[in-house]
């Protein structure tokens, strides 16, 4: 059974940083794709970073490119989101997300808050 865990969220001030981790099993994690997605209140999901397999290579939603910083670590099935300079439109909920097969799998989300 796949599962993705996201664990790392919290209340933050502006400017300041969290990072994400998104644990992964029952899947063979080194193969495949990763991305991260947030959803913030009253408006629809937003792509927000992706990393290839082998974590070579890595794309950025122009809201987050510069501040924020994904990556993988395929020894530990586990992967990150960085996030610097947060501002308070970075306030959402974070999942991450992959596609194994035909099937998408997503966790259940850690809740980021930027305020002051």
């Amino acid at each position: 059974e796949v599962q993705l865990v996201e664990s790392g969220g919290g209340l933050v001030q502006p400017g300041g940083s969290l990072r994400l981790s998104c644990a992964a099993s029952g899947f063979t994690f080194r193969w495949y794709t990763m991305s991260w997605v947030r959803q913030a209140p009253g408006k629809g999901p937003e792509w927000v970073s992706s990393i290839n397999s082998g974590g070579g290579s890595t794309y950025y939603a122009d809201s987050v490119k510069g501040r924020f910083t994904i990556s993988r670590d395929n020894t530990r099935n586990t992967m990150y989101l960085q996030m610097n300079s947060l501002k308070p439109e970075d306030t959402a909920v974070y999942y991450c997300n992959t596609t194994v097969g035909w099937a998408h799998y997503w966790g259940q989300g850690t809740q980021v808050t930027v305020s002051s």
